[in-house]
């Protein structure tokens, strides 16, 4: 026997909000691809000064948006289906899989808020590693040059203030991009406008899909009673 009343409507409210769900799954996942081969961060975080490489804690959250972006999608799909077959058994492991989702954005989200400003900063370092270093003429630097070209040209900048940006492009005119009035960027300021734009949107991303996850939680636990009571009689 099917439920009836308001549990019917609930049934069917928590179809579209799975099927919102499943579609927010895979704009995550999109979004997430987007930024892994985005052209400004793949050019900078596949560097290489030396034997160091570039700071990658930008992608280890990448790689975890990938993974909940395809999981939201499993789970969005599992939500539909048990909702439309009124199982409560599908139900039940939906409502198990929103609350580990649930727990595991919750703990990415405290993750990510941990390493925002650190992310940037490593990335800085890395840069101002590389500039001393061919500044100073460092032989130990093997592929410093490439490394700070590739910054400037994919941030269009050059030195972290005016008056370095200017001596640079004096003392080694061949690290900054060719301008008429000679009046750079800040490379600190442009790193930081990279990570936090990015930084920003996934926050607003993650930020709804929690809201769509509450409800859902509340909703699935309603239909699952409903469907429970409606068997008895």
């Amino acid at each position: 026997m099917g439920v009836e009343g308001c549990t019917k409507c609930i049934k069917y409210l928590l179809f579209v909000f799975n099927f919102i769900f499943w579609l927010a799954g895979g704009i995550i996942l999109g979004v997430a691809l987007w930024l892994r081969h985005d052209t400004q961060t793949t050019n900078i975080l596949y560097l290489q000064l030396g034997d160091k490489q570039a700071p990658n804690t930008f992608y280890v959250g990448i790689y975890i948006l990938i993974a909940v972006g395809a999981v939201m999608m499993f789970v969005g799909f599992l939500g539909c289906y048990g909702a439309i077959q009124e199982s409560q058994c599908l139900l039940g492991t939906f409502f198990t899989c929103l609350v580990i989702l649930f727990a595991c954005e919750v703990a990415a989200g405290i993750w990510g808020f941990v390493n925002k400003d650190q992310i940037a900063k490593d990335v800085k370092q890395f840069y101002d590693q590389a500039y001393h270093q061919v500044i100073q003429g460092d032989p130990s630097s093997t592929n410093g040059k490439t490394v700070l070209k590739t910054f400037h040209e994919t941030l269009d900048c050059c030195g972290t203030n005016l008056v370095e940006s200017t001596f640079t492009q004096f003392v080694r005119d061949d690290i900054c991009p060719k301008k008429e009035n000679l009046v750079y960027s800040n490379c600190h300021q442009k790193i930081d406008e990279l990570f936090s734009g990015k930084l920003y949107l996934i926050g607003i991303a993650a930020i709804v899909v929690a809201v769509i996850m509450i409800f859902e939680m509340i909703l699935s636990m309603v239909l699952c009673c409903g469907i429970r009571n409606s068997s008895v009689y």
